[in-house]
């Protein structure tokens, strides 16, 4: 059985106030389990978003994210036989979705769980609904993409999606949310911040876009503490590369920078 993206995080010094942006811009809703001293979660119905306050040594920004598979152990056997340098390590039982963290061939860290790890709290076990805004998608840049996209098939059995003989991305998905893989190359960054490989961006679909931008001003109207980060003209560099991915039609940042894009479809 194929794992499911089911768990995203973003570190910040604002985060109350970052959680706000997503559940009043996209409908995003709080888990009814809050630990306000800690974190914030909240969630689309289907992936759960931590927002956690960012603590001595931790960058900010969109961090990691998180795969629920059926059977841990049936993972950590495919690992010892195909990954033999991959880790896993037990995580303090008060993280709501991660049981067991991990890491990949290119150093990016993920949360591993499955339905009946007893550490399994608030949005990820209150159920599942459906809205017209939801996370869609995220990025990932390697130097290997090739053997990224590899890695994700045959340990936790992501199906590839087609695209054209051109496209040098890898589309990866759990048959709702996308997982791409896109290149690295410190020339995508010329005339700005060179920024090393991380988790890129988050991808939104909404109902309609020209909707979503008149919501949105009409939120900066009433909570300008809510308003997009500003770019400047190195953040319109950033933008243009942001631009560069199919999956998205308008292009933005949260309140702390984290680049956004949004696309309308179901």
């Amino acid at each position: 059985m194929a794992a499911k993206i089911k768990h995203l995080a973003i570190i910040s010094d604002n985060y109350a106030l970052l959680s706000r942006f997503y559940e009043a811009l996209f409908g995003m809703k709080t888990s009814k389990s809050p630990r306000p001293e800690s974190a914030v979660a909240i969630g689309d119905g289907y992936v759960g978003m931590n927002i956690i306050p960012q603590k001595l040594g931790r960058q900010a920004g969109l961090e990691h994210f998180g795969l629920e598979v059926e059977d841990v152990e049936k993972i950590a056997d495919r690992l010892r036989e195909k990954y033999p340098s991959v880790q896993l390590i037990k995580r303090p039982t008060n993280r709501p979705f991660a049981g067991i963290s991990t890491h990949d061939p290119e150093g990016y860290v993920f949360d591993l769980s499955q339905q009946n790890m007893t550490n399994r709290g608030e949005v990820y076990v209150e159920g599942e609904w459906k809205q017209d805004r939801y996370v869609s998608h995220f990025v990932l840049r390697a130097l290997n993409p090739a053997n990224l996209a590899k890695f994700y098939r045959e340990i936790y059995e992501l199906q590839e999606m087609e695209k054209p003989a051109d496209d040098p991305n890898h589309y990866l998905t759990d048959g709702r949310m996308t997982m791409v893989i896109s290149p690295w190359a410190i020339t995508d960054f010329e005339g700005a911040g060179i920024e090393p490989r991380h988790m890129d961006h988050l991808g939104f679909r909404v109902e309609d876009v020209e909707s979503f931008k008149k919501d949105l001003q009409e939120l900066v109207k009433r909570n300008p503490a809510l308003a997009p980060k500003p770019g400047g003209t190195e953040g319109d560099i950033r933008l243009k590369l942001l631009a560069k991915c199919k999956h998205g039609q308008y292009q933005l940042a949260d309140p702390d920078g984290v680049p956004i894009d949004v696309a309308a479809g179901r």
